[in-house]
Protein backbone atom coordinates (compact mmCIF):
# COMPACT_ATOMS: atom_id res chain seq x y z
CA UNK A 1 0.00 0.00 0.00
CA UNK A 2 1.25 3.60 -1.10
CA UNK A 3 0.84 6.42 0.87
CA UNK A 4 -0.24 9.75 -0.67
CA UNK A 5 1.55 11.68 1.32
CA UNK A 6 3.65 15.26 -0.14
CA UNK A 7 6.74 15.90 -0.68
CA UNK A 8 8.43 16.79 2.51
CA UNK A 9 9.32 20.47 2.91
CA UNK A 10 12.28 21.70 5.35
CA UNK A 11 12.03 24.68 7.88
CA UNK A 12 14.99 24.56 9.55
CA UNK A 13 16.22 27.82 9.72
CA UNK A 14 13.56 29.14 12.86
CA UNK A 15 11.78 27.81 14.87
CA UNK A 16 8.49 29.82 14.50
CA UNK A 17 5.44 28.44 14.94
CA UNK A 18 3.99 25.58 13.07
CA UNK A 19 0.73 24.57 10.29
CA UNK A 20 -2.06 23.42 12.32
CA UNK A 21 -1.52 19.68 13.49
CA UNK A 22 -3.82 16.67 15.07
CA UNK A 23 -1.02 14.76 17.00
CA UNK A 24 -2.12 10.91 17.71
CA UNK A 25 -0.31 10.01 20.69
CA UNK A 26 -0.30 5.97 20.85
CA UNK A 27 0.79 4.92 24.16
CA UNK A 28 -0.65 7.82 25.60
CA UNK A 29 -0.64 6.27 29.49
CA UNK A 30 2.68 5.07 29.34
CA UNK A 31 6.18 5.66 31.52
CA UNK A 32 7.69 7.91 28.32
CA UNK A 33 4.17 9.87 28.00
CA UNK A 34 3.69 10.73 31.44
CA UNK A 35 7.27 12.02 32.10
CA UNK A 36 8.38 13.68 28.62
CA UNK A 37 5.72 13.65 25.75
CA UNK A 38 2.97 15.03 27.21
CA UNK A 39 4.80 17.70 29.53
CA UNK A 40 6.53 18.59 26.39
CA UNK A 41 3.47 19.32 24.07
CA UNK A 42 2.09 20.86 26.84
CA UNK A 43 5.54 23.35 27.00
CA UNK A 44 5.41 23.63 23.09
CA UNK A 45 1.85 25.00 23.33
CA UNK A 46 2.31 27.52 25.83
CA UNK A 47 5.40 28.53 24.06
CA UNK A 48 3.57 29.34 20.88
CA UNK A 49 5.22 27.19 18.69
CA UNK A 50 2.50 24.53 18.21
CA UNK A 51 -0.54 27.08 19.05
CA UNK A 52 -2.89 25.46 16.45
CA UNK A 53 -3.08 21.61 17.46
CA UNK A 54 -5.50 18.74 18.84
CA UNK A 55 -3.89 15.72 20.35
CA UNK A 56 -6.03 12.48 20.25
CA UNK A 57 -4.15 10.11 23.12
CA UNK A 58 -4.66 6.40 22.45
CA UNK A 59 -3.56 3.20 24.44
CA UNK A 60 -5.15 -0.27 25.44
CA UNK A 61 -6.88 1.91 28.73
CA UNK A 62 -10.08 2.29 29.37
CA UNK A 63 -10.74 6.11 29.55
CA UNK A 64 -12.91 8.62 28.40
CA UNK A 65 -11.79 11.94 27.66
CA UNK A 66 -11.87 13.54 31.24
CA UNK A 67 -10.56 10.66 32.60
CA UNK A 68 -7.41 11.00 30.70
CA UNK A 69 -6.68 14.49 31.05
CA UNK A 70 -6.50 13.75 34.86
CA UNK A 71 -3.72 11.41 33.93
CA UNK A 72 -2.28 13.74 31.68
CA UNK A 73 -2.84 16.87 34.47
CA UNK A 74 -1.05 14.69 37.08
CA UNK A 75 1.80 13.53 35.11
CA UNK A 76 2.43 17.41 33.99
CA UNK A 77 2.36 18.69 36.80
CA UNK A 78 5.06 15.86 38.27
CA UNK A 79 7.30 16.03 35.60
CA UNK A 80 6.34 19.45 33.65
CA UNK A 81 8.56 22.47 34.01
CA UNK A 82 7.46 25.53 36.30
CA UNK A 83 3.61 26.34 37.72
CA UNK A 84 0.80 25.23 35.33
CA UNK A 85 -1.64 28.12 35.54
CA UNK A 86 -5.60 27.24 35.67
CA UNK A 87 -5.56 29.44 32.24
CA UNK A 88 -2.35 27.34 31.01
CA UNK A 89 -4.01 24.15 31.59
CA UNK A 90 -7.94 24.95 30.08
CA UNK A 91 -6.54 25.77 27.05
CA UNK A 92 -4.36 22.61 27.00
CA UNK A 93 -7.15 20.25 28.38
CA UNK A 94 -8.92 21.48 25.77
CA UNK A 95 -6.82 20.11 23.26
CA UNK A 96 -7.15 16.77 24.68
CA UNK A 97 -9.34 13.66 23.82
CA UNK A 98 -9.16 10.23 24.26
CA UNK A 99 -10.07 7.02 22.36
CA UNK A 100 -9.12 3.37 23.63
CA UNK A 101 -6.34 1.43 21.20
CA UNK A 102 -9.21 -1.66 21.87
CA UNK A 103 -12.21 0.00 19.96
CA UNK A 104 -10.08 -0.11 16.57
CA UNK A 105 -9.35 1.44 13.60
CA UNK A 106 -12.86 3.30 13.10
CA UNK A 107 -12.84 4.65 15.88
CA UNK A 108 -9.47 6.14 16.00
CA UNK A 109 -10.19 7.42 12.33
CA UNK A 110 -13.54 8.89 13.87
CA UNK A 111 -12.05 10.64 16.47
CA UNK A 112 -8.76 12.00 14.20
CA UNK A 113 -12.05 13.25 12.34
CA UNK A 114 -13.38 15.20 14.93
CA UNK A 115 -10.26 16.79 15.89
CA UNK A 116 -9.33 17.95 12.36
CA UNK A 117 -12.70 19.69 11.98
CA UNK A 118 -12.41 21.51 15.43
CA UNK A 119 -9.15 22.81 13.73
CA UNK A 120 -10.53 23.82 10.02
CA UNK A 121 -9.46 23.26 6.94
CA UNK A 122 -6.87 20.65 5.65
CA UNK A 123 -4.31 19.72 8.83
CA UNK A 124 -1.06 17.52 9.46
CA UNK A 125 -1.48 14.79 11.00
CA UNK A 126 1.45 13.65 13.26
CA UNK A 127 1.66 9.71 14.85
CA UNK A 128 3.84 9.34 18.14
CA UNK A 129 4.52 5.64 18.28
CA UNK A 130 5.29 5.63 22.10
CA UNK A 131 4.45 2.05 22.17
CA UNK A 132 6.95 -1.59 22.65
CA UNK A 133 8.85 -2.17 19.28
CA UNK A 134 6.94 -5.55 18.74
CA UNK A 135 3.55 -3.28 18.83
CA UNK A 136 4.84 -1.04 16.29
CA UNK A 137 4.00 -3.10 13.59
CA UNK A 138 0.46 -3.39 14.59
CA UNK A 139 -0.06 0.11 15.01
CA UNK A 140 1.21 0.75 11.30
CA UNK A 141 -1.25 -1.19 9.93
CA UNK A 142 -3.49 0.30 12.51
CA UNK A 143 -3.23 3.83 11.02
CA UNK A 144 -3.01 2.55 7.22
CA UNK A 145 -6.68 0.59 8.45
CA UNK A 146 -7.72 4.17 9.47
CA UNK A 147 -7.11 5.98 6.58
CA UNK A 148 -4.42 7.88 8.26
CA UNK A 149 -1.35 7.98 6.27
CA UNK A 150 -1.99 11.21 4.02
CA UNK A 151 -0.47 14.51 5.08
CA UNK A 152 1.30 12.73 8.05
CA UNK A 153 4.31 12.09 9.40
CA UNK A 154 5.04 9.33 12.13
CA UNK A 155 7.59 8.92 14.64
CA UNK A 156 9.14 5.43 15.88
CA UNK A 157 10.61 4.92 19.10
CA UNK A 158 13.82 2.94 19.92
CA UNK A 159 14.91 0.17 19.42
CA UNK A 160 14.10 0.15 15.92
CA UNK A 161 15.19 -3.84 15.31
CA UNK A 162 17.37 -5.88 17.47
CA UNK A 163 19.58 -7.18 14.60
CA UNK A 164 19.69 -6.63 11.16
CA UNK A 165 17.54 -9.36 9.80
CA UNK A 166 14.39 -7.53 12.20
CA UNK A 167 15.40 -4.24 11.18
CA UNK A 168 15.22 -4.88 7.64
CA UNK A 169 11.60 -6.52 8.14
CA UNK A 170 10.31 -3.74 10.47
CA UNK A 171 11.78 -1.57 7.31
CA UNK A 172 10.00 -3.18 4.60
CA UNK A 173 6.56 -3.10 7.12
CA UNK A 174 6.46 0.92 7.11
CA UNK A 175 7.19 1.27 3.99
CA UNK A 176 4.69 -0.72 2.72
CA UNK A 177 2.16 2.53 4.65
CA UNK A 178 4.82 5.11 4.56
CA UNK A 179 7.21 6.51 2.39
CA UNK A 180 10.84 7.27 4.18
CA UNK A 181 10.28 11.23 4.27
CA UNK A 182 7.40 10.71 6.33
CA UNK A 183 9.58 8.48 8.99
CA UNK A 184 10.98 9.73 12.02
CA UNK A 185 13.20 7.65 13.96
CA UNK A 186 14.02 9.19 16.96
CA UNK A 187 17.02 9.37 19.39
CA UNK A 188 16.70 11.67 22.23
CA UNK A 189 20.63 11.84 22.65
CA UNK A 190 20.82 14.30 19.29
CA UNK A 191 17.79 16.26 20.34
CA UNK A 192 19.96 17.97 22.97
CA UNK A 193 21.29 21.50 22.58
CA UNK A 194 25.09 20.00 23.63
CA UNK A 195 24.63 17.72 20.55
CA UNK A 196 23.90 20.20 17.98
CA UNK A 197 26.42 22.31 19.04
CA UNK A 198 28.89 20.01 18.10
CA UNK A 199 27.94 20.77 14.81
CA UNK A 200 28.55 24.56 15.32
CA UNK A 201 31.50 23.66 17.32
CA UNK A 202 33.46 22.25 14.07
CA UNK A 203 32.52 23.85 11.36
CA UNK A 204 31.48 27.26 12.39
CA UNK A 205 34.98 27.79 13.88
CA UNK A 206 38.34 28.02 11.69
CA UNK A 207 40.38 27.18 14.97
CA UNK A 208 38.96 23.29 15.26
CA UNK A 209 38.20 21.72 12.20
CA UNK A 210 41.48 22.07 10.49
CA UNK A 211 42.82 19.55 13.11
CA UNK A 212 39.63 17.86 13.55
CA UNK A 213 41.56 14.33 11.77
CA UNK A 214 44.19 11.68 12.49
CA UNK A 215 46.73 13.83 12.01
CA UNK A 216 46.10 15.72 15.33
CA UNK A 217 43.43 13.40 17.61
CA UNK A 218 44.43 10.41 19.27
CA UNK A 219 41.55 8.37 20.14
CA UNK A 220 38.41 9.57 21.18
CA UNK A 221 35.89 8.46 24.05
CA UNK A 222 31.91 8.86 24.19
CA UNK A 223 31.14 7.47 27.68
CA UNK A 224 27.52 7.54 28.81
CA UNK A 225 27.29 5.77 32.52
CA UNK A 226 24.26 5.83 34.12
CA UNK A 227 23.05 5.22 37.82
CA UNK A 228 20.08 3.75 37.05
CA UNK A 229 18.77 0.46 37.04
CA UNK A 230 15.88 -1.62 35.50
CA UNK A 231 13.38 1.25 36.35
CA UNK A 232 10.86 -1.93 35.75
CA UNK A 233 11.81 -2.31 32.30
CA UNK A 234 12.88 -6.03 32.69
CA UNK A 235 10.40 -7.28 29.84
CA UNK A 236 11.73 -4.99 27.49
CA UNK A 237 15.80 -4.86 29.04
CA UNK A 238 15.98 -8.70 28.91
CA UNK A 239 15.09 -8.73 24.86
CA UNK A 240 17.47 -6.33 24.43
CA UNK A 241 20.63 -5.59 27.23
CA UNK A 242 22.69 -2.09 27.00
CA UNK A 243 24.29 -2.64 23.34
CA UNK A 244 20.99 -2.82 21.53
CA UNK A 245 19.37 -0.48 23.56
CA UNK A 246 21.97 2.28 23.98
CA UNK A 247 25.09 1.78 21.74
CA UNK A 248 23.06 1.32 18.49
CA UNK A 249 20.62 3.56 19.11
CA UNK A 250 22.45 6.39 20.69
CA UNK A 251 26.27 6.21 20.90
CA UNK A 252 26.92 5.43 17.55
CA UNK A 253 24.61 8.12 16.42
CA UNK A 254 26.99 10.84 18.14
CA UNK A 255 29.88 9.32 17.26
CA UNK A 256 28.36 9.92 13.38
CA UNK A 257 28.14 13.81 14.92
CA UNK A 258 31.57 14.08 15.75
CA UNK A 259 33.42 12.15 13.05
CA UNK A 260 31.35 13.11 9.91
CA UNK A 261 32.72 15.14 7.34
CA UNK A 262 31.42 18.52 6.53
CA UNK A 263 28.03 18.67 4.81
CA UNK A 264 27.37 20.80 1.47
CA UNK A 265 24.80 22.18 3.70
CA UNK A 266 23.04 22.46 7.05
CA UNK A 267 20.52 20.68 5.60
CA UNK A 268 18.37 17.45 6.42
CA UNK A 269 19.22 15.45 3.24
CA UNK A 270 22.96 16.27 3.42
CA UNK A 271 23.27 15.64 6.62
CA UNK A 272 21.77 12.17 7.21
CA UNK A 273 24.15 11.69 3.92
CA UNK A 274 26.95 12.52 5.59
CA UNK A 275 26.15 10.59 8.55
CA UNK A 276 25.41 7.37 6.29
CA UNK A 277 28.77 7.55 5.11
CA UNK A 278 30.29 7.35 8.67
CA UNK A 279 28.22 4.27 8.91
CA UNK A 280 29.40 2.74 5.79
CA UNK A 281 33.03 3.39 7.01
CA UNK A 282 32.93 2.10 10.10
CA UNK A 283 34.63 -1.81 10.49
CA UNK A 284 32.48 -4.59 11.92
CA UNK A 285 32.34 -4.70 15.46
CA UNK A 286 34.69 -7.71 17.00
CA UNK A 287 34.12 -9.66 20.29
CA UNK A 288 37.67 -9.03 20.68
CA UNK A 289 37.18 -5.57 21.27
CA UNK A 290 34.25 -5.43 23.56
CA UNK A 291 33.80 -6.16 27.12
CA UNK A 292 30.02 -7.05 28.35
CA UNK A 293 28.62 -6.70 32.00
CA UNK A 294 26.38 -7.38 34.11
CA UNK A 295 25.82 -5.77 38.02
CA UNK A 296 25.29 -7.89 40.74
CA UNK A 297 21.91 -8.68 41.65
CA UNK A 298 20.54 -8.31 38.08
CA UNK A 299 19.64 -11.86 37.86
CA UNK A 300 17.63 -11.19 41.01
CA UNK A 301 15.30 -8.10 39.67
CA UNK A 302 11.97 -8.88 38.93
CA UNK A 303 11.05 -10.59 35.56
CA UNK A 304 15.39 -11.85 34.77
CA UNK A 305 16.13 -14.91 34.84
CA UNK A 306 18.36 -16.84 37.09
CA UNK A 307 20.88 -17.63 34.65
CA UNK A 308 20.15 -14.12 32.54
CA UNK A 309 23.37 -13.58 29.96
CA UNK A 310 21.58 -10.31 29.25
CA UNK A 311 24.54 -7.35 29.72
CA UNK A 312 23.48 -4.47 31.85
CA UNK A 313 27.12 -3.22 30.63
CA UNK A 314 29.14 -2.28 27.19
CA UNK A 315 32.25 -1.05 26.50
CA UNK A 316 34.03 -1.61 23.14
CA UNK A 317 36.24 0.01 20.76
CA UNK A 318 35.47 0.61 17.16
CA UNK A 319 37.12 1.96 13.85
CA UNK A 320 36.09 4.24 10.76
CA UNK A 321 38.76 3.26 7.91
CA UNK A 322 37.89 6.82 6.38
CA UNK A 323 40.47 8.75 5.35
CA UNK A 324 40.11 11.53 8.27
CA UNK A 325 40.08 8.66 11.22
CA UNK A 326 42.22 5.95 10.11
CA UNK A 327 44.04 4.05 13.04
CA UNK A 328 42.18 6.26 15.03
CA UNK A 329 40.20 4.34 18.19
CA UNK A 330 36.69 5.30 19.08
CA UNK A 331 35.74 3.99 22.96
CA UNK A 332 32.24 3.41 23.91
CA UNK A 333 31.25 2.65 27.02
CA UNK A 334 27.68 2.64 28.82
CA UNK A 335 26.04 1.01 31.70
CA UNK A 336 23.56 0.31 34.33
CA UNK A 337 23.82 0.94 37.84
CA UNK A 338 27.25 2.33 37.53
CA UNK A 339 29.07 4.84 40.09
CA UNK A 340 27.90 8.18 38.24
CA UNK A 341 25.39 9.45 35.76
CA UNK A 342 27.48 11.03 32.82
CA UNK A 343 27.24 11.51 28.90
CA UNK A 344 30.34 12.71 27.91
CA UNK A 345 32.22 12.73 24.60
CA UNK A 346 36.19 13.18 24.72
CA UNK A 347 38.39 14.28 22.29
CA UNK A 348 42.39 13.19 23.63
CA UNK A 349 44.73 15.55 21.06
CA UNK A 350 48.25 13.97 19.94
CA UNK A 351 51.18 15.18 22.09
CA UNK A 352 53.82 17.14 20.83
CA UNK A 353 57.71 16.64 21.12
CA UNK A 354 58.59 17.49 24.91
CA UNK A 355 62.28 17.19 24.59
CA UNK A 356 62.77 20.94 24.87
CA UNK A 357 61.14 21.16 28.53
CA UNK A 358 63.29 19.82 31.46
CA UNK A 359 62.52 17.17 33.63
CA UNK A 360 60.72 17.25 36.19
CA UNK A 361 58.35 19.94 34.62
CA UNK A 362 55.57 18.04 34.24
CA UNK A 363 54.91 18.54 30.85
CA UNK A 364 52.16 15.42 30.22
CA UNK A 365 52.28 14.30 33.31
CA UNK A 366 48.74 14.64 33.33
CA UNK A 367 48.17 13.26 29.78
CA UNK A 368 46.91 15.06 26.59
CA UNK A 369 45.02 17.56 25.87
CA UNK A 370 41.67 17.21 25.75
CA UNK A 371 38.13 18.75 24.26
CA UNK A 372 35.06 17.32 26.90
CA UNK A 373 31.78 17.85 25.29
CA UNK A 374 29.33 17.58 27.90
CA UNK A 375 25.99 16.01 26.73
CA UNK A 376 23.45 16.39 29.65
CA UNK A 377 20.97 19.03 30.24
CA UNK A 378 22.93 21.40 31.59
CA UNK A 379 25.38 21.36 28.69
CA UNK A 380 29.07 22.64 29.12
CA UNK A 381 31.98 22.18 27.03
CA UNK A 382 35.78 22.50 28.07
CA UNK A 383 39.38 22.60 26.56
CA UNK A 384 41.79 21.46 28.51
CA UNK A 385 45.95 22.15 27.93
CA UNK A 386 49.08 23.09 29.82
CA UNK A 387 50.08 26.53 30.70
CA UNK A 388 53.11 27.73 32.93
CA UNK A 389 52.81 27.64 36.62
CA UNK A 390 53.77 31.32 38.06
CA UNK A 391 56.75 31.87 39.92
CA UNK A 392 60.31 31.02 39.02
CA UNK A 393 61.42 28.45 36.61
CA UNK A 394 59.10 26.26 33.74
CA UNK A 395 56.72 24.16 36.02
CA UNK A 396 53.92 23.31 33.82
CA UNK A 397 49.74 22.71 35.24
CA UNK A 398 47.26 21.46 33.50
CA UNK A 399 44.50 24.63 32.86
CA UNK A 400 41.14 24.35 30.82
CA UNK A 401 38.94 26.92 29.13
CA UNK A 402 34.91 26.29 30.29
CA UNK A 403 31.69 26.88 28.72
CA UNK A 404 28.32 26.36 30.13
CA UNK A 405 25.39 26.71 28.73
CA UNK A 406 23.55 27.95 31.47
CA UNK A 407 25.71 30.78 31.74
CA UNK A 408 24.21 32.49 28.43
CA UNK A 409 21.49 34.85 28.50
CA UNK A 410 19.52 32.54 26.13
CA UNK A 411 19.61 29.85 28.14
CA UNK A 412 15.69 30.18 29.15
CA UNK A 413 15.19 29.54 25.03
CA UNK A 414 16.41 25.77 25.20
CA UNK A 415 13.93 22.97 24.41
CA UNK A 416 14.28 19.95 26.35
CA UNK A 417 15.27 16.94 23.60
CA UNK A 418 12.14 15.20 23.38
CA UNK A 419 10.05 19.08 22.62
CA UNK A 420 12.85 19.74 20.10
CA UNK A 421 12.46 16.21 18.48
CA UNK A 422 8.15 16.72 18.12
CA UNK A 423 8.97 20.00 17.13
CA UNK A 424 11.37 19.07 14.19
CA UNK A 425 9.34 15.90 12.97
CA UNK A 426 6.07 18.88 12.98
CA UNK A 427 8.60 20.88 10.54
CA UNK A 428 9.44 17.82 8.46
CA UNK A 429 13.18 18.15 9.57
CA UNK A 430 14.93 14.71 9.07
CA UNK A 431 18.37 16.87 10.65
CA UNK A 432 18.06 15.01 13.80
CA UNK A 433 16.91 11.53 13.45
CA UNK A 434 17.96 8.39 11.68
CA UNK A 435 17.40 6.91 8.29
CA UNK A 436 16.42 3.57 7.47
CA UNK A 437 20.15 2.73 5.52
CA UNK A 438 21.39 4.09 8.63
CA UNK A 439 20.00 1.99 10.92
CA UNK A 440 20.21 -1.24 8.92
CA UNK A 441 24.23 -0.17 8.47
CA UNK A 442 24.32 -0.26 11.86
CA UNK A 443 23.00 -3.55 12.69
CA UNK A 444 24.86 -4.84 10.19
CA UNK A 445 28.13 -4.27 11.82
CA UNK A 446 26.94 -5.24 14.82
CA UNK A 447 26.39 -8.96 13.62
CA UNK A 448 29.96 -10.43 14.20
CA UNK A 449 29.39 -9.87 18.12
CA UNK A 450 25.70 -10.06 18.22
CA UNK A 451 26.14 -13.49 16.74
CA UNK A 452 29.30 -14.56 19.32
CA UNK A 453 29.06 -12.23 22.30
CA UNK A 454 31.98 -12.53 24.80
CA UNK A 455 30.60 -13.86 28.13
CA UNK A 456 28.78 -11.01 30.78
CA UNK A 457 31.31 -10.63 33.22
CA UNK A 458 30.04 -9.58 36.75
CA UNK A 459 30.43 -5.90 38.46
CA UNK A 460 29.36 -4.14 42.06
CA UNK A 461 26.40 -2.00 41.16
CA UNK A 462 27.49 1.76 41.96
CA UNK A 463 31.24 0.56 40.61
CA UNK A 464 32.52 1.70 36.58
CA UNK A 465 32.08 -1.63 35.26
CA UNK A 466 34.27 -5.46 35.30
CA UNK A 467 38.27 -4.61 35.78
CA UNK A 468 38.53 -6.13 31.76
CA UNK A 469 37.64 -2.05 30.74
CA UNK A 470 40.77 -0.99 31.44
CA UNK A 471 42.59 -3.89 28.72
CA UNK A 472 40.46 -2.16 25.96
CA UNK A 473 41.53 1.44 26.19
CA UNK A 474 45.06 0.39 27.17
CA UNK A 475 47.56 2.09 27.66
CA UNK A 476 44.74 5.15 27.34
CA UNK A 477 43.03 5.33 30.46
CA UNK A 478 38.61 6.53 30.47
CA UNK A 479 37.93 9.74 31.13
CA UNK A 480 35.38 9.39 33.83
CA UNK A 481 35.57 9.80 36.76
CA UNK A 482 37.21 13.27 36.16
CA UNK A 483 40.08 14.10 38.55
CA UNK A 484 38.87 17.47 38.34
CA UNK A 485 35.46 18.98 38.20
CA UNK A 486 33.49 21.08 36.37
CA UNK A 487 33.72 24.83 37.51
CA UNK A 488 30.62 26.40 39.12
CA UNK A 489 29.99 30.17 36.89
Amino acid sequence: MGSTAEPHDIRTSLMEPLRPHVIVLFGATGDLAKRKLLPGLLHLSRAGLVPECRIVATSLDDLDDDGFRRVARAACDEFGRGAITDEVWTDFAGRLSYVSQADGSEALAKAVTVAEDALGGESRRLHYLSVPPKAARAVVQMLADADLVARSRIIMEKPFGTDLASSQELNAAVHEVFREHQVFRIDHFLGKEAAQNILAFRFANGLFEPIWNRNHIDHVQIDVPETLGLDARAGFYESTGAYRDMVVTHLFQVLAFMAMEPPTALEPLAISEEKNKVFRSMLPIEPANVVRGQYIGYRDEPGVGGHSETETFVALRCEIDNWRWAGVPFFLRTGKRMAEGGRIISIAFREPPKSMFPAGSGVGAQGPDHLTFDLADASKLSLSFYGKRPGPGMKLDKLSLQFALHETERAADVLEAYERLIYDAMSGDHTLFTTAEGIERLWEISMPLLTDPPPVRPYAAGSWGPNAIHQIIAPHTWRLPFERAWRDK
